[in-house]
């Protein structure tokens, strides 16, 4: 029997209304957080970009570039090249959000520079995420609108190893928060009180996001499953 995507089954909304509503809202705490404290300004009175640098030099890390990207909360660390890039409102601003989102994206490089082994199993998973990213496409068409069932087997290796990507990342986001909390008070660039709630405000808002994305991944998966298993 023929279903379109998305339909066919009573569990469709639970595996992917659900997700994508704890993901929205999600965004919407990660961009509220940013928003109120990117207004505060830090007593340490540095940017996100010189809290960075900071942090590398204490970290004994010479060979990390911190560079600029325009992408808003476009923030990330590149182990490949080994730069550590920050959108314009973080690189350029002295706010207790920006020295939140610095601080987390060093402790990537510092988890780099130690080989903290849930990194270094992300780093090894990327190229095959990439491809079952741009896979999906394609295998979704062919196996839920023209009924292929060994295309929807596929998708269903595909999100598997998106899902294995996402409960990886959870350990790596989670330490790199830990680590920025703690790097910023003892070095000082926060102060107990104030700064220090809007850091871990920002912070575990930021996590959130990365629990949606693992759920989001779960249910895509289960989602499949039930139209493979419909079909067989």
């Amino acid at each position: 029997m023929f279903y379109p995507i998305g339909f066919g089954g009573h569990h469709w909304f639970l595996y992917l209304i659900i997700p994508a509503i704890v993901g929205i809202w999600a965004q919407i705490r990660v961009s509220s957080a940013f928003s109120k404290w990117s207004k505060v300004r830090a007593s340490s009175n540095i940017t996100g970009a010189e809290c960075a640098r900071e942090i590398l030099e204490a970290a004994q890390i010479h060979d990390v570039e911190v560079v600029e990207t325009n992408d808003f909360l476009g923030d990330h660390y590149d182990p490949t090249s080994k730069r550590l890039c920050l959108s314009s409102n973080v690189y350029n601003t002295p706010s207790v959000a920006s020295l939140g989102i610095a601080a987390h994206e060093t402790g990537h490089a510092i988890q780099h520079a130690k080989s903290y082994a849930p990194l270094k199993a992300r780093m090894a998973i990327v190229p095959m995420t990439m491809v079952a990213s741009q896979m999906l496409p394609f295998i979704l068409i062919g196996g839920i609108w023209f009924g292929l069932t060994g295309l929807i087997t596929l998708g269903v290796y595909c999100y598997a190893i998106l899902l294995v990507f996402q409960l990886i990342t959870l350990p790596v986001e989670f330490d790199a928060s830990r680590r920025a909390k703690i790097i910023l008070q003892q070095m000082g660039i926060v102060q107990p009180g104030e700064e220090v709630a809007g850091v871990n405000n920002v912070l575990n808002a930021a996590a959130l996001t990365y629990v949606a994305a693992f759920i989001a991944a779960l249910g895509n998966l289960l989602w499949l499953l039930s139209m493979r298993d419909r079909r067989n």
